[in-house]
């Protein structure tokens, strides 16, 4: 029998943290009969694509970036530094694909054109983009959060002639920049990583700004032997202790800004700084991402320390953000802002010195042409959303996903879809996903799943699906969480502001510990929220 006849209980799709994670659930501890695929011709999801220089993870994270449910893994595998690079990540999923014999039940270099669910038979169907067919009563949807590389609609941006790479789809050989004149638009996360990289080789960097960005000191170290061991005795503890403290053991400050004088605020906050890491937004005053005047405050002694290092003072003031701080995605960087310091980077202001056109061999803006043999596209992601609607799987009726979503991206408890049975998502829309460590919320998640999955066999039931009401309760509740912040005051791919017609809407769920409780409340309450159908044969 061929893989594409053989009968499936469940189809995954992506080989990132998430779907890997799942395959090993439903397969090995579940039983499940499970197939998975993915259009990377490997493991690793968004660290298989992400290979720009200087990619790294954006946290402190060794060893807490990495899976949680195997003390044996944590114990062999060995990390080398504080803030680990995508290398490092790549390897590591690798050898978890390779340990747990993930990568028979993956089909490689696959891309999923068509997903549609059948009433009748109560099961999903998949085609690929070979024609290949396959049948499974649930889909599982490790799509990714961060996927859908968005390309800016710069008028003639298709006519440039030269090197044009975007940092989401990097390739796989060396990129040489020697001698080159780069241009990189974007600075968050990826550029605020690859352009102290590039501008170490390149001839000229010009970097086209979009968005002036908080970026904090990663003081990225070598990992002690000593701490990894301290870890890896102390993992139950601290599995326990991420689970109750958004994916990461840091205890998060509970200090009162109105008991410390301005001066005491100021001194801790050099003393965060002088930490790095994400030191500063966790463990200095209690209320920084929801207080205005606090976060205000914050917001300034990181300007402040922007125009300490940058020593040319015009373009300090061109890289100092006005949003709040810590409402776009927290950066890390190594050198970022010291690397405005080198006599080959240039700083360009595209929202006081637009883009106005390409050509073959140059970006125009307002002020003049500047003549480049490389394109850097930092431009980043569809966030969240995204790489689902790419799917665009079909529900009840045939109607689409992107049907459904073209107003809100409705959906329960960010899993599952109102009108779309037996699919699950990992990190969709209004789970916490990267607000989370996300290889623990992505095991948290999937045991919910396989919970759900075994409450439904167990009982002979072919289909389960959230209900519209359950949908308008949640997207209550994560607006609810997300208003008492300063979050939807900013305009940030967390509201969908970074794609143009994109709906604006906040995607994630700000509480990651409320949010796995809410899942075990669901699951012990008889899947509150869902409606069921008994098991028929076609």
């Amino acid at each position: 029998m061929s893989e594409a006849n053989k009968p499936y209980d469940a189809l995954i799709i992506g080989s990132g943290f998430g779907g890997l994670y799942a395959l090993h659930h439903l397969r090995d501890d579940l039983g499940l009969n499970v197939r998975a695929f993915d259009g990377a011709g490997g493991v690793g999801g968004t660290w298989w694509y992400n290979r720009y220089p200087g990619a790294r993870v954006d946290a402190p994270s060794s060893p807490f970036y990495a899976y949680t449910f195997s003390q044996d893994l944590v114990n062999e595998w060995e990390w080398t530094e504080t803030q680990t690079s995508q290398a490092s990540v790549l390897s590591y999923l690798e050898h978890v694909a390779d340990r747990f014999d993930l990568t028979k039940d993956i089909q490689f270099n696959t891309w999923i054109t068509d997903a549609r669910y059948d009433e009748t038979r109560q099961s999903w169907t998949i085609e690929t983009h070979t024609g290949e067919q396959f049948t499974a009563q649930f889909l599982i949807c490790a799509t990714g959060a961060l996927f859908v590389a968005n390309k800016p609609d710069y008028p003639g941006i298709d006519d440039f002639a030269g090197e044009c790479y975007h940092t989401g789809r990097w390739p796989h050989d060396k990129v040489s920049f020697e001698g080159k004149r780069v241009a990189v638009i974007g600075t968050g996360s990826s550029g605020i990583q690859c352009i102290p990289e590039i501008a170490k080789e390149a001839a000229h960097v010009t970097v086209f700004q979009r968005t002036a960005q908080y970026s904090l000191p990663a003081r990225n170290r070598p990992l002690a032997k000593e701490e990894l061991d301290q870890a890896r005795a102390d993992w139950e503890q601290l599995r326990t202790s991420m689970r109750y403290r958004g994916g990461w053991p840091f205890k998060t400050s509970r200090r009162r800004a109105s008991e410390a004088t301005p001066e005491e605020r100021h001194a801790l906050y050099e003393q965060l700084w002088a930490q790095g890491g994400i030191h500063l937004a966790i463990n200095s005053y209690a209320g920084v991402l929801s207080k205005k005047a606090l976060n205000d405050e914050v917001s300034e002694f990181v300007r402040g320390k922007i125009r300490e290092i940058v020593k040319n003072p015009e373009t300090a003031e061109k890289l100092m953000p006005s949003y709040y701080f810590g409402t776009k995605r927290l950066i890390l960087d190594n050198g970022y802002f010291e690397t405005y310091n080198r006599d080959n980077v240039s700083l360009v202001d595209i929202r006081q010195d637009p883009i106005q056109r390409f050509t073959e061999t140059s970006i125009h803006t307002s002020s003049g042409e500047h003549p480049i043999d490389m394109l850097v596209l930092a431009t980043g992601f569809d966030a969240v959303s995204g790489s689902m609607l790419n799917l665009n799987p079909k529900g009840r009726g045939g109607l689409s996903l992107k049907e459904k979503w073209a107003q809100r991206f409705d959906n329960y408890l960010g899993t599952t879809i109102a009108g779309f049975p037996n699919l699950f998502m990992i990190h969709g829309p209004g789970a916490p996903g990267v607000f989370f460590t996300m290889p623990l919320g992505g095991e948290l998640t999937t045991a919910w799943i396989g919970r759900c999955i075994q409450h439904l066999r167990d009982r002979n039931l072919g289909a389960v699906e959230a209900t519209e009401d359950a949908e308008s309760l949640w997207d209550r509740e994560i607006n609810s969480i997300a208003e008492r912040t300063l979050y939807p005051q900013t305009d940030s791919w967390y509201m969908g502001a970074n794609v143009p017609g994109k709906p604006r809407q906040f995607l994630g769920h700000l509480r990651g510990s409320q949010y796995f409780d809410r899942l075990t409340e669901v699951a012990e309450a008889g899947y509150e929220g869902f409606a069921v159908e008994p098991g028929r044969k076609a």
